[in-house]
């Protein structure tokens, strides 16, 4: 009872303050609203909110604001900068209203920052360098997800990777795991000879369409280097059958002659046996043996480091040896083995040969001792050079060849090697000397070289002088027991390095007073232009010859070429007059007609006397040849007619001006055929049928020459 009395007292004393609480409530600083969204990267244009202050009140910024994100002015309350939600998601104002330097009240105002999809993503890493093992598993993830991944300040944002190749057939290797997942994993198995370092340029964007608004994309280099793993055995070259993984042995041949041990290796077909690692970025050291097979008799050895097949001692008969050859790694991890057929004959002595006299090789300017020089028919061969012998018509490994006059390049079996550096460009001549170490013969071929400042490449056809006709040239192609190069005391004499070309010294076969330098190269399009300038010319020159034959020889040519008259009686109708009588008249004489080497036909100073007509003989029909040219019995005689010709009938003469002389051989038989010469055509004039038979010496065969054409007959 006395507490409630004194609750009641204590109400009584407070009701009179109540209206002094409502009125101060009425008097404080008020916000509203005070929660905000903005979104980032948005320019600040007007006051954010409308501070309400009381009379004699000020408002003003906390301590507890965020720095230099707001202002106000007057009541205003403005945001002083540009909102980025990956520097700052949420602004806060705090406002304090005083009165005098009393604290009023205080007020928060928040400010949200919204993301937007303003930032780019970004990798760690420009350029990748990964290593991956030629004998890796497919499907393995070879660079994982958390290496590769990109980042993106963006919060909502998802990122799109894509893989392009920068290496041709690089995607047909490698891929991602997944559009999201930035891991690379392998597709297919790795060759290291094929592709040792694949390129890929890693795409992010953070849009899954290309063309989305906004949308940001980032680069990176991805390299990845295979690297070489042991999976392949020794390979023996050159290969019957090669691919990336596999190749099948070369098969070696041989011949040696019987009752001989040669000293030095043998020379095998179709090469020196050699053998590579099949791993060749790892290519290991090979090492060489041979596998006995049962009752083996140590003919021959193999040098374990290069292969080289020797005799350890002579073969007495013929017979054939199969020899195993095993190449083994130097780790002997793996090996493989190949077969070398050498077969023992007989030899009786004959001279080897060379198949050509002259054999062209190239090789780069600077080249160190020791360099191949390649062939320039096939600049990617290096050049071989081997002699023949018939009885060893394949090979024969009793033949050693050496350089006999120039000390810049040497013999290794049958390849041309640099014996020295070459630091001066140019043709270079050599001579290769075949011997046959059991027969002790020779044959010597010529070798030319162009020492070119660029690595040789195969050009257009050469165009160079005959080695062999110029003075000083080494001799070509031939069997001696001596070398053409030898000095007086048998010994082989070694020239210094050649000099300059051009001065026909030290080359042991430039040609003198020429230049290395005339040597010209053309291209195949400029030849067949030349060919066809020259097939051209060619054709004139033909069609010309056959105008001239024509011109001079063309009557001769139809006369004896034209088909032969049938026979018609016993007359010879060009001597028959218009009436059909016989005429006898005597014709002008033809001119002289003079032949190599014999003097001119004498000549009557005045006309022939006529003689009493003789009778008429029969002749055989001759064509007219109005064009020919008379000729003299001599001249018969020189064209190949029978010895010994001389008139048996005087000559008549025509008032047409044709002249008829019937000639006999006394060399010829019955057999002879009767050949007519030329038969005058009939003139038309009845006036001219006048003159007088002319006679001759019958003797010599000289007769009276004149300006009219004569028929001729022999007999």
């Amino acid at each position: 009872m006395g507490a409630w009395a004194l609750l009641l007292g204590a109400w009584a004393l407070l009701l009179p303050l109540l209206p002094d609480a409502a009125e101060a409530q009425a008097q404080a600083c008020s916000v509203s609203p005070n929660v905000f969204e903005v979104k980032e990267n948005t320019e600040p244009t007007s006051p954010l909110v409308e501070v309400f202050v009381p009379e004699g009140q000020q408002v003003t910024l906390g301590p507890s604001s965020t720095p230099f994100a707001f202002r106000i002015q007057g009541t205003q309350l403005f945001l002083n900068v540009t909102p980025d939600y990956e520097e700052n998601p949420v602004l806060e104002a705090q406002l304090e209203c005083r009165r005098g330097g009393t604290l009023v009240t205080q007020q928060k105002v928040l400010v949200i920052v919204l993301d937007v999809n303003d930032n780019p993503p970004k990798f760690s890493f420009e350029v990748k360098v990964q290593r991956v093992s030629e004998d890796t598993k497919v499907n393995t993830t070879v660079i994982p997800e958390t290496e590769l991944q990109a980042e993106d300040l963006d919060k909502d944002d998802t990122l799109f990777y894509t893989l392009q190749e920068v290496t041709p057939g690089a995607s047909d290797l490698f891929s991602l795991v997944g559009v999201n997942l930035p891991a690379v994993r392998l597709d297919r198995p790795l060759d290291f000879d094929r592709h040792r370092n694949v390129t890929f340029r890693l795409l992010v964007r953070d849009t899954q369409e290309e063309d989305a608004v906004p949308s940001h994309t980032a680069t990176a280099t991805l390299v990845l280097e295979v690297q070489p793993a042991d999976l392949r055995p020794p390979w023996f070259l050159p290969c019957a059958y090669e691919d990336s993984h596999f190749c099948l042995p070369a098969q070696y041949r041989g011949a040696v002659p019987t009752g001989h041990r040669l000293p030095s290796p043998l020379i095998l077909r179709p090469g020196p046996i050699y053998a590579v690692d099949g791993d060749r970025g790892i290519s290991q050291r090979i090492v060489y043996s041979l596998i006995k097979q049962g009752s083996e008799d140590d003919t021959f050895v193999i040098s374990a480091d290069s292969g080289n097949l020797t005799m350890a001692k002579s073969v007495s008969s013929p017979q054939t040896f199969l020899l195993l050859v095993k190449g083994e790694q130097e780790d002997r991890a793996r090996y493989s083995v190949t077969q070398v057929t050498v077969e023992a004959r007989d030899a009786s002595g004959s001279l080897p040969h060379f198949p050509q006299s002259l054999y062209r090789g190239t090789v780069a300017l600077d080249s160190a001792a020791g360099a191949a020089v390649k062939d320039a028919a096939a600049p990617s061969q290096p050049l071989r050079i081997w002699a023949q012998d018939p009885e060893f018509p394949d090979f024969n490994s009793a033949i050693t060849y050496r350089v006999t006059n120039n000390s810049d390049f040497r013999m290794d079996g049958e390849e041309v090697l640099t014996a020295t550096q070459l630091v001066q460009a140019g043709i270079f001549y050599a001579e290769v000397e075949a011997t046959n170490t059991v027969t002790s013969g020779t044959a010597a071929a010529v070798l030319e070289i162009e020492v070119t400042e660029l690595q040789p490449t195969p050009t257009g056809t050469t165009l160079r002088p005959p080695t062999l006709s110029t003075p000083g040239a080494p001799s070509g192609e031939g069997t001696s027991t001596s070398p053409s190069s030898a000095s007086p005391s048998g010994s082989s004499t070694q020239t210094p390095n050649p000099g300059p070309p051009g001065t026909g010294g030290g080359t042991g076969g430039v040609p003198t007073g020429g230049s290395h330098a005339d040597d010209q190269r053309f291209s195949v399009t400029e030849m067949a232009a030349l060919g066809g300038v020259l097939g051209a010319m060619l054709l004139l020159a033909v069609i010309a010859l056959l105008i001239l034959v024509h011109k001079h020889y063309g009557p001769q040519l139809r006369c004896c070429s034209g088909k032969a008259l049938e026979p018609q009686g016993f007359d010879n109708k060009a001597f028959l007059s218009d009436n059909g009588e016989a005429s006898w008249a005597p014709a002008p004489s033809p001119p002289p007609t003079h032949t190599p080497g014999e003097g001119p036909a004498e000549v009557s100073p005045e006309p022939p006397t006529p003689e009493p007509p003789a009778p008429r003989l029969p002749t055989l029909p001759t064509p007219a040849s109005p064009g020919a040219i008379p000729e003299s019995p001599a001249v018969a005689r020189d064209e190949g007619g029978p010895a010994g010709v001389r008139s048996i009938l005087t000559k008549e003469r025509r008032p047409e001006g044709g002249y008829k002389a019937v000639w006999f051989g006394e060399n010829i038989g019955a057999e002879a055929d009767v050949v007519v010469l030329n038969a005058p055509t009939l003139d038309e004039d009845p006036a001219s049928e006048s003159g007088s038979e002319g006679t001759g010496d019958e003797g010599d065969g000289a007769s009276d020459v004149g300006a009219s054409t004569y028929d001729s007959t022999h007999i």
